[in-house]
């Protein structure tokens, strides 16, 4: 049976285990309903799956590769979709960050996550006090796989705000800033991205109280994450989401346009020699 939609299994994990689930059926010689009495649910749900119209959990993905006899594949696809190695207050913001069409992000303080280089990402994470190795790994990891979604055939419109201050603080030695500010420099020019400087001189204290990202779903603002310790959290209701996304407009008239933003990253990059 063709699927009624084409699948791109490089937009977003769930896209992935869509794409894999039915190539791993059609494989096997199996219809969907097939498949649906061998894991013992109804029909419509291996079709919701592949077609991208029900998430999947993981006594599925588990339940696939029994039935299927894989060592393990679909729950390391399942795992992606819930991107178990993002801290779990952070899991689904990041699933639905992976559907967005469009992304805002503003952060007084850092450079954004999206933009990071390993080493800055590393110097973040490891000075949280209590950290285990095991956690640093595996918050790493999750942070550079997220950045997968800046190169994908389907990335959503990103319109990053970044504070002058980001740029000068030292979060490592000379190298390690200079990397990660040609880091910023290179992603500030792919043509779904757009990184503004909101300067010193602008003061907009609107801005100073944390940092956010605004998830827009078909053009529409969804949800917001507020980042605040020890841990962030989500808000989708309408007012509050609203509230937020004036103070990014106000924050974003404040920023430079774009080509003076890259001009001051480029300036500042220069300075740390």
């Amino acid at each position: 049976m063709p699927n009624p939609i084409s699948i791109n299994p490089d937009e977003s994990p769930q896209a992935r285990f869509a794409y894999e689930l039915r190539r791993h059926r059609l494989e096997a010689g199996w219809t969907q309903l097939r498949l649906a009495r061998a894991l013992n649910v109804a029909v419509s749900t291996v079709g919701m799956l592949e077609t991208l119209k029900r998430r999947p959990d993981r006594g599925f993905a588990d339940a696939c590769d029994r039935v299927l006899h894989l060592d393990g594949v679909f729950h390391e696809l399942w795992k992606r979709t819930r991107w178990d190695m993002a801290p779990e207050h952070f899991r689904d913001f990041v699933t639905l960050e992976s559907q967005a069409s469009a992304l805002r992000t503003w952060d007084p303080m850092l450079i954004p996550g999206f933009f990071q280089t390993e080493a800055y990402a590393r110097r973040v994470f490891e000075t949280e006090p209590g950290i285990t190795p095991e956690d640093l790994e595996r918050r790493l990891g999750s942070r550079m796989e997220r950045q997968a979604m800046l190169t994908r055939p389907a990335a959503p419109m990103i319109w990053s705000l970044v504070d002058e201050g980001a740029l000068r603080r030292p979060m490592g030695d000379i190298s390690m800033m200079r990397e990660q500010l040609t880091r910023l420099m290179e992603v500030a020019r792919l043509p779904r991205v757009t990184v503004q400087i909101v300067p010193y001189a602008a003061w907009c204290a609107v801005g100073l109280q944390s940092a956010f990202t605004i998830a827009e779903l078909r053009g529409v603002p969804h949800s917001v994450y507020i980042e605040s310790s020890p841990r962030g959290f989500m808000i989708g209701e309408r007012e509050a989401v609203a509230a937020l996304v004036g103070r990014y407009d106000a924050l974003r008239a404040a920023a430079l346009p774009r080509n003076l933003s890259l001009g001051t990253i480029e300036e500042v990059r220069a300075q740390w020699i």
